[in-house]
C-alpha cells in the first residue's frame, strides 16, 4: 500500500536518493516490487538486541555520513521511529504528531506534523506523507490539500510463461480445473483477525461439490502444513493441494498469477496476490476494510459491521481488549460460498 508514495518519492527526488530502512524479515516486500536500489536499504536485525543496537548504529552513523536530510516517518505514532528520525541528523522529519488526542507524545522529534486522519485509506496516507516533506512545515496540521489529489498506483507483475509451466508441473496443476487457494492463517501478532479452521474445512468442501472443475489449494507456513492437514477430506485428497512451507516466495506469486481466486483473513497475501490477475475474498473483522482493504478491481470484501469494529487501530496501539471476535465468527460459510459463487 506505500507503493505509490515510494513512486511519487522516486520521481520527486530521484531513485538513487531515496533510501529505506526495513527489518530483515520485511526486506523481502522491498527486492519484490523492485523500486528501491539494493544499496540504498538499510537492513536492520531484530531476531535479538545486539544484531538490533548494532545495524541500528551503523544505518544511523550511514545516514549521517550521508547527510540525509528528510525522513518520511511512516509508522503509527511509535516513539522509536521518531527517535530514529531524529538521531539520523535529518532537518526535515515527516510524521504523526498527537497535538491534542491522545496517541503517544513524540515532542518535538517530527519537524512535518502530520494529523492522523482515520478517513482515508492507508495507501492515501502514505502518499500524503511524501507531499508533506514539500510544504510549509507552519501549517499545522498538514497536510491541506485535497485527498482527491492522491493518485495510489498498483505495483503489477506478471511471471514468465516458462516459470509458470514448470510451477504447473511441479506441483500437478492442470489447466482445465479452477483453482482456489484459501489461506487459513493469521499473524499471531492479531489472532482476532483468524476465521475459524473448521470453517474453512466445511467451505473446502462445500467448493468441491458446487463443481467439479474446483480445486482446492491452501496456503500457509511450514509451520501451519499439520494442522492445515487436518483440514483435507482424505474421501476428496486428490483434489487438495496443501503447500504451506512448500512454495519459495516466488513459487507462491506464480501461484497467485495460475489461480482463479484466494479466500484469506485480513493479511499479507491478499495484498500480495493484488499484484496479479486473481480474485481476492478478504473476510475483515477487527480492522476495517475502508483503510486496509487491498487495491484493485478485482478486490472482494466480507464485513459484518459491527458496532464495535473496527477495534483494532492506530489509536489504541493496535491493542484490542476483545478476547471473543464475533465479528469474525458472525461470518458463515455461506456468507462466504454465496460471494464465491458470484465471483466465479
Amino acid at each position: 500500500m506505500a507503493y505509490s508514495s515510494l513512486k511519487e518519492a522516486i520521481e520527486e527526488y530521484g531513485k538513487e536518493n531515496i533510501y529505506f530502512m526495513v527489518f530483515q524479515e520485511n526486506r523481502f516486500i522491498l527486492d519484490y516490487i523492485d523500486l528501491i536500489e539494493e544499496k540504498n536499504i538499510l537492513v536492520i536485525r531484530n531476531e535479538n538486541a545486539w544484531h538490533f543496537m548494532s545495524d541500528m548504529i551503523k544505518a544511523l552513523m550511514k545516514c549521517r555520513r550521508m547527510r540525509i536530510d528528510s525522513t518520511i516517518d511512516m509508522e503509527f505514532f511509535s516513539r522509536a521511529s521518531a527517535l530514529i528520525a531524529y538521531l539520523s541528523g535529518a532537518m526535515k522529519r515527516v510524521g504523526l504528531y498527537s497535538f491534542t488526542s491522545e496517541h503517544p507524545y513524540r515532542g518535538n522529534l517530527i519537524t512535518h506534523k502530520i494529523h492522523y486522519n482515520p478517513y482515508i485509506h492507508i495507501s492515501q496516507y502514505y502518499s500524503l506523507l511524501v507531499k508533506a516533506l514539500t510544504s510549509e512545515f507552519t501549517k499545522e496540521p498538514l497536510l491541506k490539500n485535497y485527498s482527491k489529489d492522491f493518485k495510489i498506483q498498483l505495483p503489477k507483475k506478471r511471471l514468465d510463461e516458462d516459470f509458470l509451466s514448470q510451477l504447473r508441473e511441479k506441483f500437478g496443476l492442470v489447466k482445465e480445473y479452477r483453482y482456489i487457494i484459501l489461506n487459513p492463517n493469521a499473524s499471531d501478532m492479531l489472532p482476532l483477525r483468524k476465521w475459524d479452521s473448521d470453517k474453512f474445512k466445511l467451505l473446502a468442501e462445500k467448493l468441491l461439490k458446487l463443481d467439479e472443475k474446483n480445486r482446492i489449494v491452501f496456503s500457509g507456513l511450514e509451520g501451519e502444513r499439520h494442522a492445515i492437514k487436518m483440514l483435507i477430506d482424505e474421501g476428496e485428497s486428490t483434489k487438495y493441494l496443501n503447500l504451506a512451507g512448500k512454495t519459495s516466495l516466488e513459487e507462491l506469486m506464480g501461484l497467485y498469477q495460475i489461480c482463479d481466486l484466494i479466500v484469506t483473513n485480513d493479511s499479507g497475501p491478499a495484498h500480495f496476490a493484488s499484484m496479479f490477475d486473481i480474485d481476492i475474498l478478504v473476510l475483515f473483522g477487527p480492522e476495517t476494510p475502508q483503510l486496509f482493504a487491498p487495491l484493485g478491481e478485482k478486490v472482494h470484501v466480507i464485513y459484518k459491521d459491527l458496532a464495535c469494529s473496527p477495534c483494532v487501530n492506530a489509536f489504541n496501539h493496535r491493542f484490542s481488549p476483545c478476547t471473543h471476535n464475533i465479528c469474525m465468527q458472525q461470518i458463515e460459510v455461506d456468507d462466504v460460498l454465496n460471494k464465491v459463487k458470484a465471483i466465479i
